[in-house]
């Protein structure tokens, strides 16, 4: 696989089934060099035997969701400034409408049970901010004044200056008459010329204030919409999050989950008979977010219930949601680089639906059928399909899609997975790629980010690029990683660079040492993120690399603390707040015993990890004369390699592959 063949990776999103089971709708995204963005639409399949067709014709149509009749499909779109909007189109397909004009964009919406209106969240700028004055550019601006702890995000930018707000609007007629651009015409003195008309109806305003809120469901009688607010501290960072229940009509508010449960809520879902599961997790001391264990809840009258082990189960992949099914819940769970689908009862039984060598993506369920978006090692999306969901499932299922077909035509080397034994006899798990042919190769170490991370078996470019070049890549999930029980997880809080450090080191010997094919005195090691931290300290301690690549790294824990949009805990919780941990644990603090030559890599707009702690890392590297460059990305956040523009992902490809071209050349 080449770089410019990311075009390739076609995923697909979560999916929506009709209420009686007859179609499934989903989301396609791949990137696209010449549009340079994520490019996708909707897809149509009839179950349980048709093909898929494309239902619109969007640049990047998402989050498709049927209304509870099934004759309507809402999505989101952008309008013509490009900012996200729900859009309505009659399921069997046609020209969408325009359901709501949100000035910044629409991020989470639902549809009531009626089928009669629509829930959203938007953020809502001041006045004067984000172009909601026309002609006023950022620069001319007034000042902002922060009081609170937090006052920006990876992604986004600043927070306070435009809350997140529940918004509630009636569903347009998907088959009603169009709308017309007004023509020009001579007007009686005082009267103003007809607006043009955008969206049939006015969303009414449910939340105000300070409060952001997230997400937004109807309870099941249609008459509540359900939200989590989110109030910038003043003082402290508190992780913990309230439930409450906001009237339609706006008449009144209702708390149905305090702070004093002790949650962090990450997505909300109502059943048919009124019941509200969560993915939450415990908190602890408001902060304790390190491994955290999360799972299915059951928010009832006299409290929450947890239905799920929080030490054999987690739930809290990326994208981790929650589909009724009968009187039961689907959830998904990511277990040794996998991401299984779990069928959970009320009562905390558990039963597996979907597994395998698979991570699941997305589902939805009706009747007796179940529909789930998937990534595997040869495909970067599908959708599958369970049969007789309700009844004695036998864990088959059918793979209704063939959108990893190019990807593979590409070239796709299947990694060998591979448990080996470090040297305190724990065992680590991870995966060896190696081109084909007898070599002997040279090798490069990548570790993930996180750290409650996981390297996982779906097709990865970062890894197919380097091993289509030439190059054989070990990558394992080591102590302080996600999938392995909470244990595995929370091993590392306070002693950064321990275990963890052991552990890549020591997988890293062991799959050369039971590979002859690869080559022991040609290696390199890179990493982003938390892998960045990992390999700024890896290098520090052990002097065997012939280069290094820190991207994105989290290298000055010091500093990350009045920089980072995570900094009021992360580094609190994982490192410490004495300055005799922080130096204890800071690839800055050992950043004079780097000999290796390092590449850094990072993004402008990065908020997660700082540009700071890129440039100050690279500048101790330049000081003390040790070889380094540093690659820096406009317009780019710490989601460059998963969601930047699709150029600047080709373009830190061909850098990555120069970088190693020089100083690990394949022979």
């Amino acid at each position: 696989m080449r770089a410019r063949d990311i075009e390739s990776l076609i995923s697909v999103g979560r999916p929506d089934i009709a209420p009686d089971g007859s179609f499934a709708v989903f989301a396609t995204s791949r990137p696209d060099l010449a549009a340079n963005h994520s490019v996708g639409q909707l897809w149509r399949i009839e179950l349980p035997d048709g093909t898929p067709r494309r239902l619109t014709r969007g640049i990047a149509d998402s989050r498709p969701a049927v209304s509870p009749d099934g004759t309507r499909i809402a999505f989101v779109r952008g309008d013509a400034k490009g900012k996200p909007q729900v859009h309505v189109l009659v399921a069997a397909g046609g020209e969408p409408v325009q359901a709501t004009d949100a000035v910044l964009g629409v991020e989470d919406f639902a549809w009531s049970p009626d089928g009669a209106r629509l829930a959203f969240t938007a953020r809502v700028p001041e006045k004067g901010r984000y172009g909601s004055v026309e002609g006023l550019d950022a620069s001319a601006e007034a000042p902002r004044h922060v009081t609170g702890i937090r006052w920006h995000a990876n992604g986004l930018g600043y927070l306070a200056d435009r809350p997140a707000h529940v918004f509630v609007i009636a569903a347009p007629a998907a088959d009603a008459e169009p709308f017309y651009e007004p023509a020009s015409a001579v007007l009686p003195e005082g009267v103003a010329p007809p607006k043009k008309t955008i969206v049939a109806a006015e969303a009414r305003q449910l939340t105000e204030g300070t409060a952001s809120h997230g997400g937004a469901v109807f309870t099941a009688d249609g008459r509540e919409v359900l939200t989590v607010p989110d109030e910038v501290e003043p003082l402290a960072r508190d992780l913990r999050s309230r439930v409450v229940a906001i009237a339609v009509d706006g008449s009144q508010r209702r708390e149905v989950l305090g702070v004093d449960a002790g949650l962090s809520v990450l997505h909300l879902r109502v059943s048919v008979d009124g019941s509200i599961a969560a993915l939450a997790h415990e908190v602890g001391d408001g902060v304790d977010f390190i491994a955290p264990g999360v799972g299915l809840w059951l928010l009832e009258p006299d409290g929450a219930r947890r239905l799920t082990d929080a030490e054999t189960i987690d739930l809290g992949e990326v994208g981790s949601h929650i589909s009724p099914i009968g009187d039961d819940f689907l959830v998904q769970d990511r277990t040794r680089g996998r991401v299984r689908l779990l069928r959970v009862t009320r009562s905390g039984d558990v039963t597996e639906v979907l597994g395998g060598d698979v991570e699941v993506v997305g589902h939805a369920a009706a009747e007796d059928r179940l529909v789930a978006s998937i990534a595997a090692p040869d495909s970067f999306g599908e959708l599958v399909l369970v049969d007789d969901a309700g009844g004695d499932l036998d864990g088959l299922s059918r793979t209704l899609t063939s959108f990893g077909a190019r990807a593979a035509a590409s070239g796709i080397i299947a990694p060998q997975e591979l448990t080996i034994t470090g040297r305190d006899g724990y065992p680590v798990h991870g995966w060896v790629a190696t081109p084909e042919g007898e070599g002997p190769f040279p090798v490069i170490l990548q570790i993930h980010g996180g750290p409650y991370a996981s390297y996982g078996v779906h097709l990865f470019d970062e890894t197919q690029v380097l091993v289509d070049a030439g190059y054989a890549v070990v990558y394992s999930n080591p102590r302080g990683s996600a999938g392995y029980g909470r244990a595995h997880g929370r091993s590392i809080r306070r002693e950064m660079g321990t275990a963890d450090f052991a552990d890549v080191i020591d997988f890293f010997d062991g799959a050369i040492a039971a590979d002859p094919r690869l080559d022991a005195d040609r290696v390199g090691i890179m990493g982003g993120s938390y892998g960045g931290y990992l390999t700024a300290w890896v290098i520090a301690h052990d002097h065997r690399f012939a280069g290094a690549i820190v991207e994105r790294g989290f290298l000055d824990p010091a500093t990350f603390q009045g920089t980072s949009d995570i900094g009021t805990f992360f580094g609190d919780e994982y490192v410490g707040v004495s300055d005799a941990d922080i130096a204890r644990q800071s690839p800055m603090a050992v950043v004079s015993r780097v000999k290796t030559p390092t590449f850094v890599i990072h993004s402008e707009l990065d908020f997660r990890c700082p540009l700071e702690q890129a440039t100050r890392y690279y500048s101790a590297l330049k000081r003390q004369g040790t070889e380094a460059e540093m690659l820096v990305f406009p317009g780019e956040n710490h989601e460059l390699t998963r969601a930047g523009q699709p150029r600047h992902r080709v373009e830190r490809f061909d850098a990555i592959l120069d970088w190693w071209g020089r100083y690990l050349p394949v022979r």
